[in-house]
């Protein structure tokens, strides 16, 4: 599913710092459309369900009836 997100742009010193103004997400990158791409990024990661990467222990108790 593409959704379309809004961003605003700006210079601190030396980096471009993008924010998404519907989600509080940022990213930044040494010129503006490095720092959008990077929110991009970002944003696609926040999205993204959480993948279990430790498998948990499992111990089933035996009852007899």
């Amino acid at each position: 599913m593409k959704r379309n997100f809004n961003a605003t742009v700006w210079q601190e010193g030396a980096w471009f710092v993008a924010q998404c103004l519907e989600v509080d997400v940022a990213s930044q990158g040494a010129t503006e459309a490095e720092a959008l791409a990077n929110l991009s990024e970002a944003l696609e990661l926040h999205f993204t369900p959480p993948v279990a990467t430790i498998a948990p222990q499992v111990t089933v108790n035996r009852r007899q009836l």
